[in-house]
């Protein structure tokens, strides 16, 4: 019964681990887009990004899931223009929920790696003529590997999210898990193997982003050892 219940259930996870990383690859190209424009943008452009982080993370994912899927249906324009081919496919309304709301987190954590740059580093390369955005481009790197820990935390509450995309139709890991506790009632065994689903991914994610961390980071402990 278990290992019946377990190769139904997985079926679900190429659907869940796909979500997570077409919606890791936007979010992330977004998020250093509006790093650039939190940095270097004007007071219109820092008030619309601002407006966007405190819309995405002051809000559930989940009303997000509801209101990205069915909100567009609503308003006939939109169901008669190009764009409701993708609004109206779920899968493309997970993965966009799940990626305006990572970029959110993510701009937060890049941003706040980028003020945190030393001001030694700025004044460097002030001394040798480079203008603001040219500094950026040479430092945002450097700050984006000091946010790596951080930012491996985004990586995994990414996959987690994608559990909410079964409430819009998406035959995930969850997706699965609820489709087969409509038939079989065994809320305990059934949920308890989604669980556990999740539970290894995330493990075996975390093992891998840890190693990803040491190696980036290396540099710091050579600085370390060099100051020493």
């Amino acid at each position: 019964m278990v290992t019946e219940y377990f190769y139904v259930i997985a079926q679900g996870i190429p659907t869940s681990l796909l979500l997570t990383l077409v919606s890791l690859v936007i979010a992330f190209f977004i998020a250093i887009a509006l790093t650039f424009v939190l940095a270097l943008g004007n007071k219109w452009a820092k008030l619309l990004v601002n407006g966007y982080l405190t819309l995405f993370t002051g809000t559930p994912l989940l009303v997000q899931f509801f209101l990205i899927y069915s909100g567009p249906g609503q308003f006939e324009w939109i169901t008669n223009s190009i764009a409701w081919h993708l609004l109206s496919n779920a899968w493309f309304c997970a993965m966009l929920a799940l990626a305006l709301n990572s970029a959110a987190y993510s701009t937060l954590l890049f941003h706040g790696a980028v003020k945190a740059i030393p001001k030694g580093q700025w004044e460097s390369c002030a001394a040798l003529g480079l203008t603001r955005l040219q500094t950026l481009k040479i430092l945002i790197p450097y700050a984006l590997k000091r946010a790596l820990p951080s930012y491996s935390n985004e990586i995994i509450l990414v996959f987690k999210g994608t559990s909410l995309a079964s409430t819009i139709t998406i035959m995930d890991i969850m997706g699965y898990a609820r489709q087969l506790y409509g038939t079989e009632y065994d809320a305990l065994t059934i949920y308890g193997i989604a669980g556990a689903i999740y539970l290894v991914i995330t493990g075996i994610a975390t093992l891998l982003l840890r190693q990803l961390e040491r190696k980036v980071l290396s540099f710091e402990r050579l600085e370390t050892e060099k100051a020493s």
